[in-house]
């Protein structure tokens, strides 16, 4: 089975995939930005097509429920 990837998979080019996925967002309602992430999450989970992969992926997402909120600035 394969592992989640865990270091700088673009190569020092994190940043552009950053601006990049910003710079989709661009312009959209919140609606829009989240029908926009839904649709790249089932585009990008298809693409990597292991079950293994993206549980691992989505548990570490989610938040630990035991962990303090974010401070808010």
């Amino acid at each position: 089975m394969t592992r989640l990837r865990r270091d700088d998979g673009f190569g020092g080019r994190g940043d552009e995939f950053y601006e990049r996925l910003i710079g989709a967002h661009h312009g959209l309602s919140d609606a829009e930005s989240g029908a926009l992430n839904a649709r790249l999450i089932v585009l990008l989970a298809n693409h990597i097509g292991d079950l293994g992969v993206i549980a691992e992926a989505l548990a570490a997402a989610r938040p630990d429920p035991g962990a303090a909120p974010p401070a808010r600035s």
